[in-house]
């Protein structure tokens, strides 16, 4: 019987976690997606870009929303069912029955760990995908030209070729007025400047646009074979035609697998390949740098001075042999045989130093990009392993606080995720800088909280004083 009492609390505490997760949850959710929203709206409107092509934006962005957003509502959730626990007096007893509060949070932790796993693996294989397709659909937006969307006393450059200045525009009869076109020179077609007193744009189909011009004057300049000489022709006419090819304006959504993979497209294996493929390449630097070939001339005949003291006769010779304080200079034939060597010694000692910088930039960099690797193949594992921090800290301080309500918990969880968020995002900032390890900047604070966590759980489940965990025996 009183093992079947601990089972429904047990579940039941499960359960107020349910509906605090999911209101926090999607409330994160929504608000992501409306950052997310604010910041790109102004690539999206006015491009003629299809519905579809928006929703696919959208709901591939969702996908780093999700990682993001479980671990805070999982704070928000412990929080206020240990808060709502405590408050009704149901640690108290369950003390009183002789039960161990780790009883009661353990299903809590335990299902902590299922979305911990749960949030690996989407962020192994689903993330990174939806990451580069999200990235392919950004840059087909960010390449699309816009539609032909002219305003008055504003230059246009939507369509290759073309630069228009239009002083006015009757949007009910597609009129413009006192028209200024700019012509580039192509294969086909000369450098031209149009003025016209008045257009109107046609579309013939999707693709094609035609502009009716009247009244108005053409200054092209001709290609000659005369560099220095410009030819001017002026012609005035009553009409003029000018179509344009509008296919390079629509939208055009490309194949994501053509486009290069970044880091946050990448799963775990390949970046761990990337890794491995990158100190295969830093070895091969130092190799080359450590094999460095010296020059060494070619010297023709020695003197017999080695091994004896310089005589008169070599004093008299100080003209031809430079004297110096090394074996080698000092044994060579003559002057020219000395400067020769010093001149070959002293450029490849240039050569040497340069090629070791130049070793040292590369390999620098290539430990900047191992870096980049690992820090997101760690941030895959301990953004998840929050979840599992959460509920080793969000316990207990739900537990002290003896407030259920959402209020309180939004407070708590407020200072304890912005702690977190900049946290990782400097460690994350200092790991690609060479300043730290990847696994320091991903898992310093994650093992500070798990602590405090751990030290609060022990506290209250056995109230034992902080002071007396650090208290030696005797």
């Amino acid at each position: 019987m009183f093992k079947k009492t601990l089972n429904n609390i047990q579940l039941d505490l499960l359960k107020r976690h349910i509906g605090p997760f999911l209101f926090c949850f999607l409330t994160l959710m929504f608000l992501l997606l409306l950052q997310f929203l604010i910041l790109h709206i102004d690539k999206l409107i006015g491009k003629d870009i299809p519905i579809s092509v928006i929703t696919d934006l959208i709901f591939t962005n969702l996908a780093y929303m999700v990682v993001l957003a479980a671990p805070m509502a999982v704070l928000v959730a412990t929080l206020m069912a240990f808060g709502k626990f405590s408050e009704l007096n149901e640690l108290t007893s369950i003390r009183a029955s002789g039960v161990h509060p780790l009883t009661v949070i353990s299903p809590v932790l335990f299902a902590s760990i299922l979305m911990c796993a749960g949030l690996i693996w989407f962020s192994n294989n689903v993330l990174p995908e939806a990451n580069h397709k999200s990235r392919s659909l950004f840059i087909d937006i960010r390449l699309k030209k816009p539609g032909f969307d002219l305003k008055p006393n504003e230059f246009y450059t939507g369509i290759d070729g073309y630069t228009f200045l239009v002083d006015r525009i009757d949007s009910e009869t597609d009129s413009l007025y006192e028209i200024t076109l700019f012509q580039d020179a192509t294969r086909t077609t000369d450098q031209a400047y149009i003025t016209a007193e008045k257009g109107i744009l046609l579309t013939e189909n999707e693709e094609m646009l035609t502009l009716y011009l009247t009244n108005g004057v053409m200054q092209k300049y001709p290609k000659t074979s005369n560099r220095n000489k410009v030819t001017i022709e002026k012609t005035n006419f009553k009409n003029h035609r000018i179509t344009f090819d509008l296919a390079d304006l629509a939208f055009e959504k490309s194949d994501p697998n053509r486009r290069n993979r970044s880091d946050r497209t990448m799963n775990i294996q390949a970046m761990q390949i990337m890794v491995d493929s990158l100190n295969k390449e830093i070895d091969d630097q130092y190799f080359e740098a450590l094999n460095f070939n010296l020059t060494v001339p070619r010297i023709n005949k020695f003197t017999e001075r080695r091994g004896r003291k310089r005589t008169l006769d070599d004093v008299a010779e100080k003209d031809s042999i430079l004297i110096t304080s090394l074996i080698v200079l000092d044994n060579l034939p003559g002057k020219s045989e000395q400067q020769k060597i010093l001149k070959n010694a002293i450029s490849d000692l240039k050569t040497y130093k340069s090629a070791f910088q130049n070793t040292q930039a590369n390999v620098r960099f290539r430990e900047k990009s191992i870096n980049r690797y690992l820090v997101e193949i760690h941030k895959k594992f301990s953004i998840p392993f929050s979840c599992i921090v959460f509920v080793l800290l969000g316990a207990p301080i739900g537990i002290m606080t003896r407030r259920g309500n959402f209020g309180i918990a939004a407070i708590i969880s407020a200072v304890i995720l912005t702690i977190y968020w900049i946290s990782l995002i400097q460690g994350e900032k200092l790991a690609d800088r060479l300043f730290v390890t990847p696994i320091v900047g991903m898992w310093a604070f994650n093992t500070v909280f798990s602590i405090i966590g751990i030290v609060l759980l022990v506290k209250l489940t056995t109230e034992t004083k902080l002071i007396s965990l650090f208290r030696k025996d005797g």
